[in-house]
């Protein structure tokens, strides 16, 4: 398997393995990030905001890295550390903090549902882009199963999880809420192919930007993290009034913090040694541990949905990863 396509080559067992199991760890945190954040919810709302968690993040991710660099888990570079190569990470900040910030304008122009089904089209961008940036070509085979993927997505969004107590299609959340009509304006999907370009594009100049640069990769992601945490320190004092910056804080808002910071981690490893294609396969693979966990913890059933979208990733890794 080549880096293109998502591995590591000339991987020996113990690497292997531990590539795996770092695959691993990253989908799960992905697929408990939505159940934790309903674990959070204090008469149905999160008690903090969500500025908060993202600034904290960010934080927290970048003094893991100064940590990493401090106690030598990565070696620091020869000389003077290369500042003038942090610049090009504020880009990539920039593009993630709008990325971010357009999901939460999207909200205003379609339902939680359209949104839900239409953003797997950033799977298709993200392609796009991979093959534009970098000079990679997809074969048929594995066109198809990025197109799988999205189907699966799509399912999934569509239907995969249902309130016991709520018999209407559209995401559990609806329920209290009573049933919003599925809407998308014109603006909405104009915003909502600018989030999928932009999510794409981020994605690969990222991926792009650590493999041309011969630094280890905690000082590449102290660059990217420096960035992340000015920027989001901005949108936070920005935001207007509203609660401190730990108000509202539990011990599961901990979590969630913490749980992505480490995946964050994680998917620049990604980033560096294998693929954004890699990425995409995570993020969709982790909707079955979502649905898992959704159904565990907050007692949501399981539909037909989920198990065709189940079906669909298997296949879509299967004609990905398999042999040609």
């Amino acid at each position: 398997m080549s880096v293109e396509d998502g591995g590591t080559p000339g991987l020996g067992r113990p690497r292997q393995a531990r590539w795996t199991l770092m695959l691993l760890l990253s989908t799960a945190m992905y697929g408990a990030h939505a159940p934790l954040l309903a674990l959070c919810h204090v008469n149905g709302r999160v008690p903090f905001r969500p500025s908060s968690a993202v600034l904290l993040t960010e934080l927290t991710k970048l003094l893991l890295c100064a940590f990493s660099l401090l106690v030598g888990w990565q070696a620091w570079p020869q000389g003077a550390p290369p500042w003038r190569q942090a610049a090009p990470f504020a880009l990539s900040a920039l593009l993630y903090g709008a990325n971010n910030n357009l999901v939460i304008y999207l909200q205003r122009y379609m339902d939680p549902s359209t949104y839900q089904v239409l953003s797997n089209l950033k799977i298709g961008s993200t392609a796009l882009f991979y093959c534009l940036c970098l000079r990679h070509r997809l074969s048929a085979r594995q066109g198809l199963a990025l197109l799988l993927l999205m189907a699966a997505g799509a399912c999934y969004a569509a239907g995969g999880l249902q309130d016991p107590g709520n018999t209407l299609p559209g995401p559990p959340s609806a329920a209290a809420a009573g049933p919003m009509p599925l809407h998308v304006t014109p603006l909405g999907l104009l915003l909502l192919i600018l989030y999928c370009l932009i999510s794409g594009l981020s994605s690969v100049y990222t991926e792009l930007l650590m493999k041309r640069q011969r630094l280890p990769l905690a000082l590449q992601n102290l660059f990217l993290y420096t960035f992340g945490v000015l920027l989001n320190l901005g949108l936070h004092a920005g935001g207007g009034p509203g609660p401190g910056l730990l108000e509202g804080f539990s011990g599961w808002a901990a979590l969630v913090v913490l749980s992505q910071a480490l995946n964050g981690l994680l998917m620049s490893a990604v980033m560096k040694h294998g693929s954004s294609i890699t990425r995409l396969f995570v993020v969709s693979c982790s909707l079955v541990v979502n649905a898992v966990l959704s159904a565990a913890l907050l007692r949501l059933q399981l539909t037909a949905a989920f198990f065709l979208a189940t079906l669909l990733i298997g296949l879509a890794v299967r004609l990905y990863y398999g042999s040609h």
